[in-house]
């Protein structure tokens, strides 16, 4: 008995639990409660309700973080095709801004700009669009530019033959409906036979190099040809490239003269009358052309027609005219708009809902800096 006290005096010291069985033989009491003393202890666990309430609890976190992760890499996508966009348009119009702000300005040299359907001198009216040389589709321009240029082996000039265009060949070519630049040095005076020089002036851009002035599918080297091995894809995702005049008065035009003072052509004025020009551009980016082209290999072609173009009497699917800087991109995110809500361009063919949404257009101004005007 006294042992027994002993060994609780000594548990209650040192605060260590006593055996039950230790305590109910003491006093003469048998229990089996439990192991250790616990003077309130009892049972404890979860119901099935409760367990359920927190699998369902469960569920709805990782599915509300699920759509989190999902909605940022959808928008970490369209980030990225429009970092591409952008990348592609300031590339091409900052290489333009340089060409343009370098142009020769002279009444005794050559240019293929666009104008008037009657006006011939320079140009090949509205656009080269795939109806055959009528109002639709992309322009074109030609002109020499004190930009550096190469000769064919290799060695620098001072002044080139600039082109761009968007390649309206066929399907199959690998430039088809990309923005090309053409760039062929030239030569000042006629120390070459084989290097077209600017000695015996005025020189006709058509007649010597067919390709600046020509965007079909003739290769064969004739007066028509458009093939030329110097133009090079500057754009691969710009597919419709048209371009206006800003006059001195501050008037936008696509005439490239000052009607108003009375001129009646280019002839005596050697572009004196413009500005800067405005250029318009439509890019998409690399997949959404993919879904574009799967749905309908004619599909991106009609819908680079249905923009208008910057005239009086625009492309189809356009009712009133272009005017004034910015209405042509307005018009033409109000094409893209009809194109998201239908599906389809003005004749019917598909585009997919992802890749119209995918298109953005850009608009700048390039100024001709050049100074001398003769």
């Amino acid at each position: 008995m006294i042992a027994k006290l002993s060994a609780i005096a000594t548990a209650r010291r040192s605060r260590r639990p006593l055996r039950v069985g230790l305590l109910a033989n003491t006093f003469g009491v048998t229990s089996r409660v439990g192991r250790l003393v616990s003077p309130e202890r009892c049972e404890g666990g979860f119901t099935l309700a409760e367990l359920l309430v927190s699998v369902f609890v469960l569920v709805i976190i990782i599915f509300m973080v699920a759509q989190l992760l999902t909605s940022a890499t959808a928008v970490t996508r369209t980030g990225h095709k429009h970092i591409n966009t952008d990348t592609q348009a300031r590339v091409a119009l900052d290489r333009m801004a340089l060409d343009l702000a370098q142009m020769m300005k002279r009444t005794d040299i050559d240019y293929y700009v666009k104008g008037l359907t009657s006006y011939s001198g320079h140009g090949n009216g509205h656009g080269w669009g795939h109806q055959g040389g009528g109002d639709l589709g992309s322009d074109q321009i030609a002109f020499f530019s004190h930009v550096p240029g190469y000769y064919p082996t290799g060695a620098q000039s001072p002044i080139s033959l600039v082109a761009y265009r968007v390649n309206q060949s066929n399907s199959t070519n690998r430039a088809y409906l990309k923005l090309e630049r053409l760039g062929k040095g030239l030569l000042w005076n006629g120390a070459s036979n084989s290097i077209p020089s600017m000695v015996f002036l005025p020189v006709t851009i058509g007649s010597l190099w067919p390709a600046a002035v020509n965007n079909n599918n003739n290769c064969g080297g004739s007066a028509n040809s458009s093939c030329d091995p110097d133009y090079e894809i500057i754009g691969p995702g710009i597919f419709r490239f048209e371009y206006y005049y800003i006059l001195k008065n501050g008037r936008a035009t696509d005439v490239p003269w000052n009607t108003d003072a009375g001129h009646t052509s280019t002839a005596g004025i050697g572009l004196g009358d413009i500005e800067a020009i405005g250029v318009t551009v439509a890019v998409i980016d690399s997949t959404a052309r993919a879904m574009i082209d799967a749905a309908n290999s004619g599909s991106l072609l009609d819908l680079a027609n249905d923009f208008a173009d910057f005239k009086t009497s625009h492309g189809r699917g356009v009712g009133q005219a272009t005017r004034y800087i910015g209405e042509l991109e307005a018009n033409w995110e109000t094409t893209i708009e009809n194109v998201v809500s239908t599906g389809a361009t003005s004749t019917g063919l598909p585009i997919p809902l992802e890749a119209a949404k995918a298109i953005r257009i850009y608009g700048r101004s390039l100024d001709l800096k050049t100074l001398a005007t003769f």
